[in-house]
C-alpha cells in the first residue's frame, strides 16, 4: 500500500508507461476488433479506461478536467493513445498538488465500502491493468504482436532462442 504520494506516483508512471507502450502498438484497424460479435470493441475497452482516469478521480474529491465521452469512441488509435499520455500525466499532476501523503490514510465510500485513498488510488491502477489484459488478448485475435508488458511475448523469447517459452 502506499504511504506516500512520491510510492504512488512511481507506480503510477511506471504502469501508465507500459500502458502507453500497449496502446501505441495499437492500428486503427486493430479497435475493431470484437470479445465477441456482439461485444465491446478494443477500441472500446482502450477508450474506457483512458476515459476513465478524471471521472474515476473527480468522485474521489480530485479536480480533474473531464474527458472526451466515453460513448464517443476514437476511431483513431493514434488518438486513444495521445488521450491516454495527456490524461495519465494530468492525473499525477492533479494527485500531487491536490493531496498529501496523509491523505492518502483518510477514507472515503468506494463502491459501497470504506477504502483509504490509498486504496482507491490502488484500483485505478487495477483497474487499467484489468483492461489492458483485456486488449493484449484482443491484439493478438487482431494479428498484431502484443508489446511484452510484464515479460516478452513469444516472438520475443523465440529472438532470445528460447524454442519452448514458459507459459
Amino acid at each position: 500500500m502506499y504511504v506516500t504520494i512520491s510510492d504512488f506516483i512511481k507506480e503510477w508512471n511506471r504502469e501508465a508507461m507500459l500502458t502507453q507502450k500497449v496502446l501505441d502498438g495499437l492500428t486503427d484497424d486493430s479497435l475493431k476488433q470484437q470479445v465477441y460479435p456482439e461485444g465491446r470493441t478494443l477500441g472500446r475497452i482502450a477508450w474506457h479506461f483512458t476515459s476513465n482516469i478524471p471521472d474515476y478521480l473527480s468522485h474521489f474529491g480530485l479536480k480533474m478536467q473531464m474527458a472526451e465521452n466515453e460513448e464517443n469512441v476514437p476511431a483513431s488509435a493514434k488518438e486513444i493513445a495521445e488521450s491516454f499520455k495527456k490524461l495519465s500525466e494530468e492525473a499525477a499532476l492533479a494527485i500531487i498538488q491536490q493531496w498529501s501523503d496523509d491523505s492518502l490514510s483518510q477514507t472515503q465510500k468506494a463502491f459501497g465500502r470504506e477504502e483509504t485513498n490509498a486504496q482507491i488510488l490502488m484500483g485505478l491502477i487495477k483497474h487499467i491493468v484489468h483492461h489492458r489484459g483485456q486488449l493484449t488478448i484482443l491484439i493478438r485475435q487482431a494479428r498484431l504482436k502484443p508489446f511484452g508488458v510484464y515479460g516478452p511475448p513469444k516472438e520475443d523469447w523465440v529472438k532470445l532462442g528460447v524454442a519452448n517459452p514458459p507459459l
